[in-house]
């Protein structure tokens, strides 16, 4: 099953394709997209979209996860990064792919083993179980990272029998 992960941002959205068969996991493709900071909030949630459409039609995944946001400290950054997520959760659902959404802790303690892992940590992990993946960005890896929680959780559905349900909210 072909498998995508997003790591929102405004500036930068990590995007990572993966193939989920059983317990293998096979690297396909990352990258990051990145609006020009020079435009207007419209012009650069616009690019946003049209890139991640891009991407879902060129490697056309059967399901989608993001990253869920944590509040930060300035409220001003917290609502763009809002409005970057908005825009990261409609375009799968326009092109008709279900869409998981992930806490941080969860995604570090399915790909490291401990909620409160480095970044570092999490990109040498991507890089071990994805062998063969030069990720081209550090959201580009925690994108990955995202697409490698969903698809442990998308193997439980299946062990379940439960693929085609309507998938709800990843537990914190």
């Amino acid at each position: 099953m072909r498998l995508i992960g997003f790591d929102p941002g405004l500036r930068n959205t990590g995007w990572g394709v993966i193939e989920a068969e059983g317990n293998r996991l096979t690297y396909v493709a990352d990258g990051t997209i990145r609006p020009a900071t020079c435009q207007d909030m419209a012009s650069r949630l616009r690019d946003l979209h049209d890139g991640l459409a891009g991407v879902l039609k060129e490697f056309q995944p059967r399901e989608a996860a993001v990253e869920e946001t944590f509040v930060n400290k300035n409220p001003e950054s917290t609502l763009k990064l809002g409005q970057a997520r908005g825009v990261v959760l409609l375009a799968p659902a326009l092109h008709g792919i279900p869409v998981a959404e992930y806490s941080a802790n969860r995604i570090k303690k399915s790909v490291v083993g401990a909620g409160h892992a480095a970044k570092e940590q999490v990109q040498m992990m991507v890089s071990r179980l994805l062998p063969g993946c030069k990720f081209s960005s550090a959201d580009a890896a925690d994108a990955l990272a995202v697409a490698i929680c969903h698809a442990h959780f998308a193997q439980t559905r299946q062990h379940w029998g439960q693929e085609r349900a309507p998938m709800a909210r990843a537990a914190q």
